[in-house]
């Protein structure tokens, strides 16, 4: 396995994982599949703005990916700025085999060259896999905000993940 910067050739598969966790997972709160051409405009944003997009590949086939932004908006509350919300996907053929803690790791690591000082991740609730995945690597549970989302018929609660990835005054 290896991860590395995803580039506009990894857009079909970074949006085919996304988009085939869509029709039967809460991972997102969205019931339509992103289109390709939507997926390259967030790839070309997250690149003009120094975030980064991360791939895993095994035996050249991408099979997760992983990516940070902003956390709120910082340019319109600059305080915000040291704080990033990640997300992580990787292909259910390959889930539990490490790709997303390495995926995660190479974040973290990104998230403390760049100066990051707080990552946080948002996360349905009933995906409790998710949620013992980030304690295990130092995420806490910090907020659960009750029905703010909907899917599935359903009202879904957000627990909100967080992990310092720099010292108190860095």
């Amino acid at each position: 396995m290896r991860v590395r910067d995803a580039t506009p050739l990894d857009v079909p598969a970074i949006n085919g994982l996304y988009n085939a966790l869509i029709p039967t997972t809460t991972v997102a709160w969205t019931e339509d599949l992103e289109p390709a051409q939507v997926r390259e405009a967030w790839l070309a944003k997250q690149h003009q703005e120094d975030n980064p997009v991360l791939v895993a590949e095994v035996e050249g086939a991408v099979v997760g990916f992983a990516s940070y932004d902003d956390f709120r908006d910082s340019t319109k509350w600059p305080g915000y700025r040291f704080t990033v919300e990640h997300t992580v996907h990787v292909a259910t053929t390959h889930g539990g085999t490490g790709i997303g803690r390495a995926l995660l790791e190479a974040l973290i690591e990104r998230a403390v060259t760049q100066g990051k000082h707080v990552m946080i991740g948002a996360i349905d609730s009933a995906n409790t896999g998710s949620i013992r995945f980030h304690e295990h690597l130092g995420f806490a549970e910090v907020g659960r905000l009750i029905e703010t989302g909907f899917k599935f018929g359903r009202w879904r609660d957000v627990v909100f993940m967080q992990r310092k990835v720099a010292p108190p005054n860095g």
